[in-house]
């Protein structure tokens, strides 16, 4: 072999050494280890869901008659009414009205059906069964007429029985009205009030009271019985203790 052969030789064997040496071999820095991990899927976390807004919870209270509610009630209670104003409880419960606004609303009853009756709108509460108006019937005048054709839930009124002599159940604050023209009183040919003979055969309609709804199954729950079941006449709105 030629001197020029030999050198020609050497220079192509070169680069083969250089890339063993960086391949681990002696003279050259041990690189960094960078450690890689298998590839796997990875799920992305969702910020928490966001609760859904809360609405206004159901609340209730009960109430002794003070001397401000003796005056307001000036209409609907008088000497000689069948319950003294001590065994009386002014009730305020939270309820929907027709248009799903919450609302609160107020009721006179006797002492010994107050508890009973928040539980009744508690449970009318969850069902977002709405409820027109619910007002003392002093402010209007006590007036029973009145108050049913502004669909005015009410409960104690000093009032006879209608058509009748003897105190009503609602005298003795142990009976309610509830949105009396989606539930009106029905005898014969007769619906009152006048504004609810559409509603005197019963339709699925808001408020309309059926014999195996929520509202039935609540008041029932606590005792009270149901006008609607009466054979005649039938009354609609009308829930009572006594089944009178």
């Amino acid at each position: 072999m030629t001197r020029g052969r030999a050198a020609a030789i050497a220079l192509l064997l070169a680069p083969v050494v250089v890339l063993a040496a960086a391949c681990g071999g002696a003279g050259l820095p041990e690189p960094d280890v960078v450690e890689v991990a298998a590839a796997v899927p990875v799920t992305r976390a969702l910020p928490p869901a966001r609760p859904a807004e809360a609405g206004p919870m159901y609340a209730s209270s009960i109430a002794t008659i003070d001397d401000a509610l003796t005056a307001r009630m000036s209409a609907s209670w008088r000497p000689g009414c069948p319950v003294p104003l001590e065994d009386l409880r002014y009730v305020t419960v939270t309820h929907v009205d027709f248009d799903g606004v919450v609302r609160t609303g107020e009721l006179v009853v006797h002492a010994d059906v107050a508890e009973a009756v928040t539980r009744v709108f508690a449970a009318l509460f969850e069902q977002r069964y709405p409820v027109r108006s619910m007002r003392l019937v002093d402010d209007f005048g006590a007036d029973d007429t009145a108050s049913i054709y502004a669909d005015n839930t009410s409960a104690f009124n000093c009032r006879a029985i209608t058509g009748g002599t003897a105190w009503s159940e609602h005298a003795y604050g142990r009976a309610i009205d509830l949105n009396p023209v989606e539930n009106p009183y029905v005898t014969g040919s007769h619906v009152g009030p006048r504004t609810g003979r559409a509603f005197a055969s019963r339709p699925d309609e808001p408020g309309v009271i059926h014999a195996d709804d929520a509202v039935v199954a609540a008041f029932a729950a606590e005792g009270w019985q149901w006008g609607g079941l009466w054979p005649g006449p039938i009354d609609y709105q009308h829930f009572s203790t006594s089944g009178r």
